[in-house]
């Protein structure tokens, strides 16, 4: 009996161990819900105060700078009779201004302030771009590649040493100065240092209008404006190296630019400037001056993708006092998949169109048999010596490139480009096609290798090129942001 009695109380522990196990599970439950909910409230608590703060760090950032307060002399102790004697015998001193005061830096240069002690008020950078080919001796011989006069060599394309940043809140400034290696007219290499730009920029005039003057890389077409270091690519496109030469579209002049109120960018570009591109133009005078337009717009669809287009149109002198007139159209494209730092996809492309007035082919003072590397280095000598009885015969031109780039890491990327190009001076014609692989240590260091097939007609021998091209660049000190 006593056995029985001991099982029952055991039984009934244990099922009430039950109810009371169950009830501890849904109080925990609970308080698990009550420990969210709090969680969820703090956090937005948190970001909408970090919202706030954020946007009256930005209207603080946006007013002008409000000079220091001039501070009060401190009021004088009350005076005290001196004896004639003390009068005369200790002169009054005269006021101490110490190396500190006269070294502090005062307005216009209150920016001293704000980017700290022991720095400067502008940014400073280096950067080197080294290139190099493999080729054919048929086309070394004829300077006839991609990199005219430097086949089969490596060489410092590009050294540059750059100066920019804000004067005031109302304007900034950029000096370059550029290096590199030179093939001569008799043969010979040489390292010239040229002033590349030197520009200011306002940027507080009235209604949205930004004034740019000095020396600058144009921003006409979607190339022009990025140094070579900064280009997507080891050589330039073949369409503006027969239509602008080498070095491009670089004037002294002025861009005055606008961004209109719309919901997406559009921004307007108008500028004058010398005409000194002796490839192109050449007529180096505000009497007739080169006048440029540009129209560029960007959008963004969907939150993967980037869109920007643009339209550009300019016309000058030539260095036969004849109008030459130029007009493209350009677009490029990102997409970049959600939570990716670096884009999948890049394209894009330009077409360019070119009307000239050219010497007719029985009075050209040019040889009929120049290549056509040499010809994109020396269009305008060939073609800028007229006579009394030069004639002259108008001609239009056309040329294109498109290009891509995949790149499923971050530091590889894998593109392709294609050309296709007339001779603005004569019949000929050329196309290219070129895959490049480019690998990044960091942003500050990269290395690219690439190949490019080149069949040409009518524009002398070799008339099917095959190259190697490799290039390195670095950078040192600070860097610009980096164009769309």
């Amino acid at each position: 009996m006593r056995a029985w009695v001991v099982v029952c109380l055991a039984l009934g522990l244990a099922f009430a161990e039950i109810p009371a196990s169950a009830q501890e599970a849904e109080d925990l439950r609970r308080e698990v819900e009550q420990l969210k909910q709090q969680l969820q409230t703090m956090q937005e608590q948190y970001l909408k105060a970090i919202q706030e703060m954020t946007e009256r760090l930005q209207r603080l950032e946006a007013q002008p700078p409000v000079p220091p307060p001039v501070a009060a002399p401190a009021p004088a102790a009350a005076p005290t009779a001196p004896s004639p004697a003390s009068t005369a015998a200790a002169p009054r001193p005269a006021p101490t201004i110490s190396a500190v005061d006269l070294a502090r830096p005062r307005e216009p240069f209150a920016l001293y302030e704000r980017r700290g002690s022991g720095q400067l008020l502008f940014d400073m950078g280096v950067t080197g771009d080294f290139a190099g080919s493999l080729t054919s001796k048929a086309v070394e011989q004829a300077h006839a590649g991609s990199l005219p006069g430097e086949e089969n060599r490596v060489f410092p394309r590009e050294i540059e040493i750059s100066f920019f940043g804000q004067i005031d809140p109302y304007a900034r400034a950029e000096v370059r100065f550029e290096a590199g290696e030179e093939l001569e007219s008799d043969g010979s290499r040489s390292f010239n240092v040229d002033l590349a730009e030197a520009n200011l920029t306002l940027m507080a005039l009235p209604w949205g209008f930004q004034l740019k003057g000095g020396r600058m890389r144009l921003r006409w077409g979607y190339l022009n404006e990025f140094h070579q270091h900064d280009r997507p690519f080891i050589d330039n496109p073949d369409v503006w190296v027969m239509f602008f030469g080498d070095e491009g579209l670089v004037e002294n002049g002025g861009e005055l630019a606008w961004v209109a109120p719309t919901p997406f960018y559009l921004q307007a570009i108008l500028g004058i400037f010398d005409g000194d591109n002796d490839v192109a133009f050449g007529g180096q005078t505000l009497r007739d001056p080169l006048v440029t337009g540009r129209l560029r717009m960007f959008f963004e669809p969907t939150d993967t993708l980037a869109i920007q287009l643009g339209a550009s149109a300019m016309t000058g002198l030539t260095t036969d006092d004849k109008h030459a007139t130029y007009a493209g159209l350009d677009a490029k494209f990102k997409y970049t998949p959600e939570s990716w730092k670096h884009p999948l996809l890049t394209g894009g492309g330009e077409i360019l169109f070119a009307h000239r007035n050219n010497p007719s082919a029985s009075t050209s003072s040019g040889d009929g048999d120049i290549t056509a590397s040499l010809m994109r280095r020396r269009l305008a000598q060939d073609v800028t010596e007229p006579t009394s009885t030069t004639e002259f015969e108008k001609r239009d031109a056309y040329g294109l490139y498109v290009w891509t780039e995949v790149q499923p890491w971050q530091r590889w990327i894998f593109g392709f480009r294609y050309d296709w190009t007339e001779d603005p001076s004569g019949p000929g014609h050329e196309w290219a096609i070129g895959p490049y692989i480019s690998f990044f240590t960091t942003e500050f260091l990269r290395f690219r290798l690439g190949y490019k097939h080149t069949e040409r007609s009518g524009m002398g021998s070799p008339s099917s090129i095959d190259e190697l091209l490799f290039q390195g660049t670095f950078i040192l000190g600070a860097h610009p942001a980096d164009l769309f």
